[in-house]
């Protein structure tokens, strides 16, 4: 088990979800991936940590008041260290704040925002905080990818953001549009899906990646939890992968490589 104790801007380093039943989300996640669960108090609106082998790994909240109506999702949190700046990169480049920057005692800082096709994301200042602190493991975060029916407008507007560095990946078939954006390394950090007309009814939106030992495994929990499979187990060119959904109505993807 390696610990993260660190991220560079632009890398995905934080993922939490909302759900309006919050004990029976812990349930789930804790049958699907054995997490365990920190309440952080009523100053911090009962946030809660989500732990993998004692480490934390994921975030969980209650919506926020007068947000009940909202459907459950997972939120995906790119790092910046200087939030100042990344939020006028996103304004100069198109994008919308949602929540301007704030601060979270002792832990950090952080906003949240819409690309210019409408994919939410939050971005990460760490203080004590600095984001999951595994990363790639069974029961982490692992992978995320942007899906989008306008990739040319999100292409540019997160090179504006983060300078990532664009790698077309081929091998999908013929109507498959997937980048693989990197940072200083040779190793992507995230990824960018063209959405097709099989999308329809889908917002454009950020997917998040959890990583298990056996992803079949893994959806027959998710079942047996409440939640259900929305797409898979199939395989990929990267690990066998499932698109599934927990109790709350929030998606999320498994993979095992």
């Amino acid at each position: 088990m390696v610990e993260r104790t660190g991220y560079i801007d632009g890398e995905p380093c934080w993922a939490d979800v909302v759900a309006a039943d919050v004990p029976a989300a812990q349930r789930f996640y804790q049958a699907v991936f054995g997490w365990t669960f920190v309440d952080t108090g009523a100053d911090s609106g009962h946030y809660t940590m989500c732990l993998k082998n004692g480490r934390i790994v994921a975030g969980m909240s209650a919506p926020m008041p007068g947000a009940e109506a909202l459907p459950a999702a997972w939120s995906l949190y790119l790092m910046s260290h200087d939030l100042k700046d990344t939020a006028q990169r996103i304004d100069e480049h198109g994008g919308k704040i949602l929540v301007p920057p704030m601060e979270i005692p002792q832990n950090g800082r952080m906003l949240f925002a819409t690309d210019p096709s409408g994919a939410a994301f939050g971005a990460w200042e760490p203080g004590r905080h600095t984001g999951s602190q595994l990363f790639d493991e069974n029961g982490a975060l692992c992978w995320a990818e942007v899906n989008t029916r306008e990739p040319t407008v999100a292409d540019f507007f997160y090179h504006g953001l983060f300078g990532y560095r664009q790698t077309r990946i081929d091998g999908g078939g013929e109507h498959f549009d997937y980048s693989a954006w990197s940072l200083g390394g040779a190793d992507p950090v995230a990824g960018r899906l063209t959405m097709t007309p099989a999308w329809e009814g889908v917002p454009a939106h950020w997917m998040v990646y959890f990583a298990t030992d056996d992803t079949d495994r893994a959806a027959e929990r998710v079942a047996a939890a409440g939640g259900h499979v929305q797409h898979g187990p199939f395989d990929s060119p990267h690990g066998r992968i499932a698109v599934v959904v927990d109790p709350n109505e929030a998606v999320f993807t498994l993979i095992s490589r």
